[in-house]
């Protein structure tokens, strides 16, 4: 039995139910997309099983990027938890069959409170398509279960139908990098965001050398200030910056007369710099796009007063 074919097959058939999902949109998929704009509320996601774990998902994702969002199990809602929504909510439930006992529970409350109702379901002539406002078609035609039983590509589908309304509704808010910091103060990314280059930068013992200096102070200095390099400051004005990569590269094309050099033979005479109130995704921008992994750190009257480097950057 082949095993790489087996997954390929898993990968086709999936892919292929994906491909399906956009030929099943409705209407129905911009309206629900307008109610959860116009909405002052929450966007309350529900479902049972397996629909209930990408459910979380999806609330997640939601709630992430812009759009208010909890996942609330429908079993823990009969059972006490329907206070948790509020009349300006809106309620997505989730059922592959449109027929799960404890998602219909669900529906008496959410009508008598006249909560606005989103439902994805594989059947749209299902009790829970019938009896929500707006209906999200995630049929497919074949599970890549073999026995047809475990959810497969129903689970992924209904995954993609949630990223399809995450996604759109990122693009009509305009939410942006800035604004995904502000939930993933946490992450890489947020911290990228909202640190600035002056809350991490080095700022004791900065190796400063002169121009006259002689190749010996130079590596002498790139040792002791254990950042891979020297900064090149005449008059209090930054000349230039020498890298311990610029000593190797030295070494190789002047190897007779390297020891008689001084420090303004070899420095690069326009360093790349930042301002310390910099974001850090602007250092992080400017190391990619030029290739280096340090800069000096400048204030606004261009005085050195740091350096930051790219595992400073949290990536």
């Amino acid at each position: 039995m082949d095993i790489k074919k087996l997954a390929q097959e898993v990968f086709e058939i999936e892919s292929k139910e994906i491909a399906n999902l956009s030929k099943r949109l409705t209407d129905d998929f911009e309206k629900a997309i307008n109610a959860i704009l116009q909405s002052s509320g929450k966007l309350i996601v529900s479902g049972m099983g397996k629909s209930g774990i990408i459910g979380k998902k999806i609330a997640a994702t939601l709630a992430s990027t812009g759009t208010p969002s909890f996942f609330l199990h429908p079993g823990e809602a009969y059972h006490g938890d329907l206070g948790m929504i509020e009349k300006n909510d809106i309620v997505l439930l989730i059922s592959n069959s449109g027929e799960t006992d404890e998602v219909l529970k669900l529906i008496p409350f959410l009508k008598h409170q006249k909560n606005c109702t989103i439902s994805m379901s594989g059947n749209d002539e299902s009790t829970l398509a019938k009896n929500t406002n707006y209906h999200l078609n995630i049929a497919v035609d074949k599970e890549a279960c073999p026995l047809f039983l475990a959810p497969t590509s129903s689970t992924t589908a209904t995954l993609v139908m949630g990223d399809a309304l995450a996604v759109t509704l990122m693009k009509l808010r305009d939410f942006k990098e800035e604004n995904f910091a502000k939930f993933h103060p946490g992450g890489s990314l947020g911290r990228r965001l909202l640190t600035t280059v002056g809350d991490v930068m080095k700022k004791k013992n900065l190796p400063i050398i002169s121009s006259q200096a002689t190749i010996k102070e130079v590596i002498q200095k790139i040792s002791e200030g254990k950042l891979g390099l020297v900064v090149i400051i005449d008059n209090n004005k930054i000349m230039g910056i020498i890298t311990d990569g610029d000593i190797r590269r030295t070494m190789e094309s002047r190897e007779k007369d390297f020891f008689n050099l001084k420090a303004e033979d070899l420095m690069s005479n326009h360093p790349k710099l930042i301002y310390e109130s910099d974001k850090l995704i602007s250092a992080s921008n400017i190391m990619s796009q030029h290739k280096i992994n340090s800069l000096l750190v400048v204030n606004e009257s261009n005085d050195l007063v740091g350096v930051v480097q790219v595992y400073d950057l949290g990536v």
